[in-house]
């Protein structure tokens, strides 16, 4: 028996339980289902949704027709805003022509000294003005959590109604679960001084995303 078993059957002693067999198979046949409770109704438009959400948690959205005018759009969005033109990049965007832009970005994880990060995502809740994230060789999640600014791109036909859309669809073309799921609603923000909201405590002061599509 290893820890882990004999751990738990002192608990389920403790509580009077045992557990059969046939009981535990009805347990794990019911959590297979993910079986989802009510939901409000949801008849928006999911890409002005998710916008109207996401720059109401202080995100800021741009909108593009191609993931080839992403490189100019992400540079525009620096220099408006006196930012780095240098970052680290998902491998998936390092073919772009990055130097065409006056950017000079590299396919590796953030480290601390990197100020800006750009990544994909796995897919987007309009709902909440989600991104959801998950770690993996090509997906590391440093690039969206270290850096002060985080650039997503994002394309409209990756945006589910809500949350139980969203680990749906990961379940569908996932079978065996990444390591990690982030879920990114907005730049990192706490309140636990004086309840007054600082940006960036535990993340990127700044969020910005480009919608493809």
């Amino acid at each position: 028996m290893s820890a882990r078993e004999n751990t738990l059957g002192r608990i389920r002693s403790a509580l009077g339980k045992n557990a059969s067999r046939t009981e535990r198979g009805e347990i794990n046949a019911y959590i297979s289902q993910h079986l989802a409770g009510p939901r409000p109704q949801a008849e928006w438009n999911l890409a002005a949704r998710f916008r109207e959400r996401a720059l109401s948690l202080a995100s800021s959205v741009d909108q593009i027709a191609s993931v080839s005018e992403m490189p100019q759009a992400v540079a525009r969005y620096l220099r408006e805003n006196n930012l780095p033109l240098q970052a680290v990049c998902w491998p998936e965007f390092a073919q772009h022509d990055w130097a065409a832009q006056g950017m000079i970005v590299t396919a590796q994880p953030a480290n601390g000294s990197d100020l800006v990060g750009i990544t994909g995502a796995f897919c987007a809740i309009a709902e909440t003005g989600t991104l959801v994230l998950f770690s993996g060789r090509d997906t590391p999640p440093a690039t969206s959590l270290l850096p002060e600014t985080h650039v997503a791109v994002v394309r409209t036909s990756r945006i589910v109604k809500n949350m139980e859309e969203a680990w749906g669809l990961l379940r569908k073309e996932y079978p065996v679960m990444p390591r990690a799921v982030n879920f990114v609603s907005g730049p990192s923000r706490t309140a636990d001084i004086e309840q007054t909201v600082t940006l960036g405590a535990h993340g990127p002061y700044r969020v910005h995303i480009v919608l493809v599509g």
